[in-house]
């Protein structure tokens, strides 16, 4: 252990693009053994083989940069993802509902019939059936 503790001294490591490279790359792996394409082969190995440069990298402020575009494209999708998800899970006791005039979601209770909405953000009122 302390072979590998030296050796990654220095080194970049492990990070989110990286965890990211290496599920697509078993994403097509599995998805090459479903179809038969021999010819994806070539991608993953790129893909690993890119994944397995970073890690090894020296040059770590190329590789943060690297992390940083990364994170600024992925933190979007990962908030929808997360969000839809927590909406998923409320749908039995909580609705959603937009604001119509600064389009901020509204999460009001299910069931109450009609109400009266009133957004926190912009104070406009309108009703909608819950």
């Amino acid at each position: 252990m302390d072979f590998l503790r030296r050796f990654m001294a220095g080194r970049y490591g492990n990070d989110p693009l990286n965890a990211a490279l290496l599920i697509l790359g078993l994403v097509l792996i599995v998805i090459e053994m479903l179809t038969g394409w021999g010819w994806m082969g070539m991608f993953i190995l790129a893909l690993l083989i890119l994944c397995y440069f970073r890690m090894f990298s020296r040059n770590i402020q190329a590789r943060y940069a690297e992390n940083q575009k990364f994170l600024r494209w992925w933190g979007p999708v990962q908030n929808r993802l997360r969000n839809a998800r927590m909406r998923f899970a409320d749908r039995k006791t909580h609705r959603y509902f937009k604001c119509p005039q600064c389009k901020q979601r509204l999460r009001v209770p299910r069931g109450r019939g009609k109400i009266n909405i009133t957004c926190p953000h912009c104070h406009t009122q309108f009703v909608r059936k819950s």
